[in-house]
C-alpha cells in the first residue's frame, strides 16, 4: 500500500446496496476515495433479468484507463468503484430469454454494457459510438437497471446483458484473452477501417499495451510493420513482437528515411508528442490513428502536410460488440493474444505503480482467485 493511503476497511465490507432477492453479493476490490488504493469491497450484483447473463469471473485485464478512473484523474468519479472491463469468465446462470449461451461457456464482457440499441450508430454496430450515451462496464449510470452505477471485472461476478457478452473461442488461453477486449479491439478497429491487408506497410507509435497488440495483428493481416520508438533498448523487443523494422523517432536521419513509406500509422502514446514527423512518413492517402489520450494539449499539427499528400488525421474508440467478437475470432484463428504478467489481488496497487512507470511487459491481468470470500450471501 503506498504510504499515505488509509487503511482498507475490514475484509470483505459491503460497501453497496445489500443484494435483492436472487442476487448476489460478490468479492471485489475497488476506490473508496480518489487516494485510497485499491481495498476489499463486497458488492451487489442483480439478478439475471430475462436477457441476462451471469458470469463467474476468472480473469481481468488492468487497464491503464482503470487507474485514471480510481485515481480521479479524469474528474469525479462515483465511489466505491470497482474497475475493470476487460473481463473473462464462465456463465453461471441464464435470464429465461437467453437462448445463444450456455451455462459453462467461456466468455467475455469489454468496455460497454450497454447502450440506446437506437440511435444510428447503434444500429450500424456502432455502439461504442452511440449518441445517447453507451453504459460503460464500471462507473456509469445504468438506466435500464434504475440508474445504479456500475461496477467492473475486479469481482467474482458480474450480470450483463446478452447483447453486450462476447465468446471467447476455443485455442485462446483465458487469461491471455482478456486484454484483447479492451487493447486488442482498440487497435484492431482503425486497422480493419483502413483495410489493412498484405502488402501494407502499418507503423506503431508506442510499444506499450495497445503498441504490442497493434504490432501482432497489423502482422497477421499481412501487413509489414514498423515500430517508431523513442527507446533504442525496445528494438530488440520489437523485433520479437514481430515487426520488420524499427525506427528511432529521436534520430532525425532515421525519420528522414522513413519518409513516404507508410500506409497507415497507428498511434497509441498517451503523452503530448509532436505529430508532424510521423505524418511525413505517410505515402500519399495515408491516416494517422490517434489511440492515446495525453492528459494535455499537443502541438498543432501542419495542415499543409495533410493537404499536399492528401492526409488523414483521425482518432478511433475501441469497437462494437460485432466487430470485438469478429477481433476475438480473428485472434484465435491467427494465434494472437496479449502478452500478459498474471497479478493477484494483493498486488493491484503495486501492479498500478508498475503501469503508471511503464514497468510492464505488457498488460496485467488480474486471478479473481485470490479475491477474499464474500461475507454475506443474499436469499435465492
Amino acid at each position: 500500500m503506498t504510504p499515505g493511503r488509509p487503511v482498507p476497511p475490514p475484509l470483505g465490507k459491503v460497501l453497496t446496496p445489500a443484494a435483492e432477492p436472487g442476487g448476489t453479493l460478490t468479492a471485489a476490490m475497488g476506490a473508496v476515495s480518489a487516494d485510497s488504493g485499491l481495498v476489499p469491497l463486497t458488492i451487489a450484483r442483480r439478478a439475471p433479468k430475462a436477457d441476462d447473463v451471469e458470469i463467474d469471473i476468472e480473469f481481468c485485464g488492468l487497464c491503464h484507463s482503470d487507474v485514471h478512473a480510481t485515481r480521479g484523474e479524469w474528474g469525479s468519479r462515483p465511489y466505491p468503484l470497482v474497475p475493470g472491463h476487460e473481463i473473462v469468465g464462465r456463465v453461471s446462470r441464464l435470464g429465461s430469454a437467453v437462448a445463444d449461451f450456455s451455462v459453462g461457456d467461456l466468455v467475455g464482457v469489454g468496455c460497454l454494457v450497454d447502450s440506446c440499441r437506437e440511435c444510428e450508430s447503434c444500429l450500424e454496430g456502432l455502439e461504442q459510438y452511440c449518441e445517447r450515451g453507451n453504459v460503460g462496464t464500471y462507473g456509469a449510470k445504468d438506466p435500464r437497471n434504475g440508474g445504479a452505477v456500475t461496477q467492473g471485472g475486479y469481482a467474482g461476478s458480474i450480470v450483463v446483458d446478452r447483447r453486450f457478452v462476447l465468446r471467447i473461442p476455443e485455442g485462446l488461453d483465458p487469461a491471455a484473452a482478456a486484454p484483447l477486449l479492451c487493447a486488442g479491439i482498440t487497435t484492431f478497429s482503425p486497422l480493419r477501417y483502413f483495410d489493412v491487408e498484405s502488402g501494407d506497410v502499418v507503423g506503431v507509435v508506442g510499444l506499450g499495451g495497445l503498441g504490442h497488440m497493434a504490432v501482432k495483428i497489423a502482422k497477421a493481416m499481412g501487413a509489414e510493420v514498423v515500430v517508431f520508438t523513442t527507446s533504442e533498448g525496445k528494438a530488440d523487443a520489437a523485433r520479437s513482437l514481430g515487426a520488420d523494422r524499427v525506427v528511432l523517432s529521436r534520430d532525425a536521419e532515421a525519420m528522414d528515411g522513413a519518409k513516404g513509406t507508410i500506409d497507415v500509422i497507428i498511434d497509441t502514446v498517451a503523452a503530448s508528442h509532436d505529430l508532424n514527423p510521423y505524418l511525413r512518413t505517410l505515402r500519399l492517402g495515408g491516416a494517422l490513428f490517434q489511440l492515446g489520450l495525453p492528459p494535455e494539449g499537443m502541438p498543432p499539427v501542419n495542415p499543409g502536410l495533410l493537404i499536399r499528400r492528401r492526409l488523414a488525421y483521425s482518432g478511433s474508440l475501441i469497437g462494437g460488440i460485432a466487430e470485438t467478437q469478429e477481433m476475438l475470432d480473428f485472434c484465435a484463428g491467427h494465434g494472437v493474444a496479449c502478452d500478459i504478467e498474471t497479478v493477484g489481488a494483493g498486488e493491484l496497487n503495486e501492479a498500478y505503480d508498475r503501469m503508471v512507470a511503464g514497468d510492464v511487459k505488457y498488460r496485467f491481468v488480474l486471478d479473481t482467485k485470490t479475491l477474499h470470500t464474500p461475507s454475506e450471501k443474499a436469499d435465492a
